[in-house]
């Protein structure tokens, strides 16, 4: 595999990089940099400077907002983000209602919602799992009626992240229920928050944060302009959603700087002097370069536009690897990692404070974007042809 960057490829990353760390406020970076939340303010200002300069929703239509960039350099540009702590476009809005919109969604809505979506005027939030209906979507059970010029919602959806900022929810409904197959039968539509009969109930995590909702529908009325694309053709949609959400999952950048601080915390405390750390940090950093090196090759076979099979392995490794992290970071501050509730000015440094909010936050990272377990029947499937 030939892993040198052309002299072109090489002139784009540092105009990436030199982009990320002079025109994204250091305050920013620095609260990303530290593990830290940078809360709704800081994620839409740092979206509207890389929408202004053309770097928000790159994998979009051209005529969008999208670059016409090659695989290779959509990889630099995530890299090199993540590496410079810069917060990513919002994923509702940049990699998963966006594209739908684009592919697949009417003139108007085109042009009445790509727009603010890419800029972050709009704030979506996505209603796909539902309590009986996760790793299963294709059970969901929220219905949407046709009545006159009106579609009419009832149901139920969980995990609903962020949706207490958002001004619009896109809604995976059941349409058919008599369809043949329970794939069939339902269809993607869009509806906003503040809409009547929609009510938000936030759920507590186990960190302590407030990030996942549960959202309620009951006789909600949408404009039947609001279906996107064929009616009862909403999972050929969500299926197309995933893949795109599944392709960027794997934060193979943000991960390459957590290990790195991870390496130097241990150097500095002395614990590199332990066999059994020096040995868990080389075994984390090989399988981040392996992991690295599966993403150019997904990277190098993705030249037509579809998510390659071996996103999966992506997303299974790299969220594996996320977690196998903060784990590291969790036990390299001991007793100290206890002291999540310490305030700003405690003697604990603040990488200690947040290893255990961070820890089991990111238990959630094998279930989003399809669980893991469903990622290797894909890959037994689709790569290993069993």
């Amino acid at each position: 595999m030939q892993l040198a960057l052309t002299e072109e490829e090489a002139a784009f990353r540092e105009e990436m990089r030199t982009f990320f760390t002079t025109e994204i406020p250091q305050e920013i970076r620095d609260t990303i940099a530290s593990g830290r939340h940078v809360g709704k303010d800081g994620i839409i200002e740092t979206q509207r400077i890389l929408n202004e300069a053309g770097l928000a929703v790159p994998n979009w239509p051209v005529e969008w907002g999208g670059q016409d960039w090659s695989p290779l350099q959509r990889h630099i540009w995530h890299e090199e983000m993540q590496l410079a702590c810069v917060p990513p476009p919002l994923a509702f809005n940049a990699n998963m209602v966006g594209p739908v919109i684009a592919n697949f969604g009417s003139d108007e809505q085109k042009k009445k919602f790509l727009p603010a979506t890419a800029n972050l005027d709009i704030w979506w939030c996505q209603g796909f799992s539902e309590p009986d209906a996760g790793s299963d979507l294709a059970s969901l059970k929220t219905r949407a009626v046709r009545d006159g010029d009106d579609w009419v919602i009832n149901g139920q959806k969980t995990w609903t992240t962020l949706g207490q900022f958002a001004d619009w929810i896109f809604v995976l409904c059941r349409t058919d229920p008599e369809a043949e197959r329970k794939q069939k039968g339902i269809s993607f539509i869009l509806c906003p928050m503040d809409a009547e009969g929609v009510t938000l109930r936030p759920i507590q995590l186990i960190d302590g944060g407030h990030e996942v909702n549960e959202v309620f529908f009951e006789d909600v009325r949408v404009p039947a302009e609001n279906l996107v694309g064929e009616e009862n053709a909403g999972w050929s949609y969500a299926k197309f959603l995933l893949g795109n959400e599944r392709v960027g999952v794997a934060p193979v950048g943000a991960t390459k700087r957590v290990l790195a601080s991870a390496k130097d915390i241990a150097e500095r405390t002395g614990q590199i002097e332990d066999p059994l750390v020096a040995s868990q940090i080389i075994e984390l950093e090989n399988e981040l370069l392996a992991l690295e090196l599966t993403a150019l090759r997904v990277v190098a076979n993705s030249d037509d536009g579809k998510p390659h099979p071996a996103s999966s392995v992506l997303k299974l490794k790299g969220t594996e690897l996320q977690q196998a992290v903060s784990e590291l970071m969790m036990d390299l501050g001991g007793t100290l990692s206890l002291a999540s509730g310490a305030a700003e000015g405690s003697d604990v440094p603040t990488w200690a404070r947040v290893s255990v909010p961070t820890y089991l936050n990111l238990r959630k990272a094998s279930i989003y974007g399809g669980s893991n377990e469903i990622q290797r029947q894909i890959i037994a499937g689709t790569i290993l042809g069993l």
